[in-house]
């Protein structure tokens, strides 16, 4: 049995920045506002999750552009949680937003970039159903 909570949809989920050159990126952040980095294998190279100076859980990824990522633009991107992934990108372009990138897998779940009608870029990320 999961002892994972469901995420509330709505809820900010996570915060990503994928750039050409995350290890630069990277040792920005941590001179800049003290983020420690971990890293996280991708089959070939190392993205990064940030922690806090403090420790504890992190708080961003900081990703190369490559492999999955290499559609994604270069700016700090949100991923809002939602139900239900194909029915949200429906209402985002019947609203008059485009779907920049995907949808495609992640961590058990599906995510996508939307841009809304004023240029804005969000991702949009559906969980994996709870476990039995």
């Amino acid at each position: 049995m999961s002892t994972t909570p469901t995420p509330v949809p709505g809820t900010i989920g996570w915060h990503d920045l994928t750039v050409p050159n995350a290890v630069g990126v990277r040792d920005f952040y941590s001179a800049v506002v003290g983020w420690k980095s971990s890293a996280v294998d991708m089959d070939g190279y190392e993205d990064f999750c940030m922690i806090p100076s403090s420790g504890g859980d992190p708080v961003t990824g900081i990703c190369h552009a490559r492999g999955g990522n290499a559609d994604l633009p270069a700016q700090w991107l949100i991923y809002i949680h939602v139900a239900d992934i194909e029915a949200s990108l429906t209402e985002c372009s019947r609203r008059g937003g485009v779907v920049v990138v995907g949808p495609k897998d992640l961590g058990g779940g599906r995510f996508a970039v939307i841009r809304d009608p004023a240029g804005a870029v969000a991702a949009l990320y559906q969980a994996p159903p709870p476990e039995a």
